[in-house]
């Protein structure tokens, strides 16, 4: 494989300014908590963007839209279609794989199974690819939103459906839960190479240093004469926790809703 960005997506988005009325300026806190504090590390600098209000959810049911434009977004991964409803009122919404501009969408319980309509859960088919899913009704939605991803619809149980997601997992979600068909836009993001390490700064990453070049006192890793190993049996973070091979997620009330863990990567 060649190295080289294969953003070949990007060709197909459209060339215009952003919808004025559905941009915000956050403010940047460089990774800072309230307290000023440093909490996320490696965060800073970056060139200015603004963030898009995106419609995660179905405000506008039983409203046929038209895709007018392809946009990107500097805070994800995936790109935005802008939908212009009948009533004129346009939203940012994210984009599936094979939308185009012109094509018509809708959210409605009654929608055809046809890639970007919306419905919900219980009247998807089994078998049929999904995105952008909600966890709770109403709650718009939460789960499989980035470039590339998807979901796939495994069996309907009483109250419950039953999806299998791109990690392998198999989770339980309520019927009345809406969901987009379709997969994400722009699958061709895992393929884009950081060709050097101006553009991480732009992203707003700062550099980050290896633990064996620090000393004893900065990191677990750090010490030595010349180049040393970490002289431990497993690797450590800065705060001397286990690094590799622990269990990250907390107990959460989603849980219960997981029939299948994620499938561990084959080393």
């Amino acid at each position: 494989m060649k190295k080289e960005n294969k953003n070949y997506s990007k060709k197909k988005l459209t060339k215009k300014k952003p919808e004025k009325r559905l941009l915000v300026a956050l403010k940047r806190r460089a990774g800072r908590s309230g307290s000023g504090r440093i909490s996320v590390r490696h965060k800073g600098g970056g060139v200015k963007k603004l963030y898009r209000i995106v419609d995660f959810g179905q405000e506008k049911v039983d409203i046929l839209a038209t895709v007018i434009a392809l946009e990107y977004d500097p805070y994800r991964t995936a790109f935005l279609a802008l939908l212009e409803y009948d009533n004129k009122e346009k939203r940012y919404r994210i984009a599936s794989a094979d939308l185009k501009v012109g094509d018509k969408v809708i959210c409605s319980e009654k929608a055809e199974i046809v890639n970007g309509n919306r419905l919900k859960l219980k009247n998807i088919p089994i078998g049929t690819i999904i995105y952008n899913v909600e966890l709770e009704e109403g709650m718009g939605g939460k789960i499989i939103r980035a470039a590339g991803a998807s979901a796939k619809v495994l069996a309907q149980e009483e109250k419950y459906v039953n999806l299998e997601l791109a990690s392998g997992e198999i989770r339980r979600v309520i019927k009345e839960c809406w969901a987009t068909i379709g997969t994400v836009s722009h699958p061709d993001w895992r393929y884009v190479r950081i060709k050097k390490a101006g553009i991480n700064r732009l992203k707003g990453i700062r550099p980050s240093v290896r633990g064996v070049a620090m000393n004893p006192v900065d990191h677990p890793h750090g010490g030595g004469e010349g180049r040393s190993p970490i002289g431990m049996k497993y690797p450590k973070t800065p705060w001397g926790k286990h690094a590799l091979g622990v269990k990250t997620r907390k107990k959460k009330w989603t849980s219960k809703y997981i029939i299948q863990r994620r499938k561990s990567k084959k080393k």
